[in-house]
């Protein structure tokens, strides 16, 4: 399975607009890739506060966090049928040109409950939008995103035709228990779709390989570039095998990995070394 993470240049002088349009060419630039993951916010910048409510999408029709009939209370791995604007617009029609399944990073999302949610949005390789997630865990502590944003309540796991995705965004990957509960769920390959500052650098790379070994399972995190609202971003994303060894990792600048992954390592890694077997807490 080949998966290709775009770590986009987040420039305050390029217009939503414009860099949705570019970000739409890249994206179509990979077809021969079955996946392509783009990182958290990357209209906006994960940090520009300023811009969420002015450039809110809405997602119309059913709730995208609505669980199916055949799903658990706390897992969503049903598509959603909601339409959606700009952006996601923009963004199914690029997954469709490319023939790919698209994580395509996250928006600014306005409810129906009129509340704003960093919504990351999943599209099909015919152009649907097949899944949503709503990120968990908002940064910010007693500002930022942690007060202008809802709270998701639920995990989300895309099952794609070689393996099977569990999704999660920037500051969840500090939460353990997030992955192991995507892990319960199927998850073989853990998506992490990010704005991470350069400040907490060594963070993020010590976290990505950290989630790998514990959940013995796939890491693909995949951050921006550049600066934006004045925080330098970290780039380096980063795609980890089920051992913990980095099989590629970005720089500073924009910039395109594509690796193949092995959905076989997965089930041998958890073969040999069974330690999930093993747990005895949080089951």
């Amino acid at each position: 399975m080949r998966a290709s993470l775009i770590q986009i240049d987040v420039n305050p002088d390029e217009s939503i607009n414009s860099r949705r349009r570019r970000v739409g060419s890249l994206v179509r630039g990979q077809r021969g890739s079955d996946l392509v993951v783009l990182p958290e916010l990357w209209t906006v910048g994960a940090f520009a506060y300023e811009l969420f409510a002015d450039e809110a999408e809405t997602l119309r029709g059913p709730s995208p966090s609505a669980p199916s009939a055949t799903s658990s209370s706390s897992v969503v791995s049903a598509p959603s049928s909601a339409t959606v604007s700009a952006t996601a617009q923009a963004m199914s029609e690029a997954a469709r040109d490319a023939g790919v399944w698209l994580h395509a990073g996250s928006i600014p999302e306005r409810g129906a409950d009129g509340a704003l949610y960093n919504t990351s949005l999943v599209f099909s390789p015919d152009g649907a939008l097949a899944h949503t997630y709503r990120k968990i865990h908002r940064f910010g502590f007693d500002k930022g995103e942690a007060v202008l944003m809802g709270a998701g309540d639920r995990l989300v796991t895309v099952p794609l035709p070689e393996l099977t995705l569990g999704l999660s965004t920037c500051y969840d990957l500090r939460f353990p228990e997030l992955f192991r509960g995507l892990v319960d769920a199927g998850a073989q390959a853990l998506v992490v779709s990010a704005g991470w500052p350069e400040r907490r650098r060594a963070h993020w790379s010590l976290l990505a390989r950290a989630r790998a070994v514990e959940n013995q399972a796939y890491v693909l995190a995949c951050g921006t570039a550049g600066t934006h609202a004045g925080v330098e971003q970290a780039g380096h994303s980063v795609v980890v095998d089920p051992w913990g060894e980095v099989v590629a990792e970005a720089g500073r600048s924009e910039e395109i990995l594509t690796v193949d992954l092995d959905p076989s390592k997965v089930t041998e890694t958890r073969e040999v070394f069974p330690a999930l077997k093993d747990r005895v807490l949080g089951r």
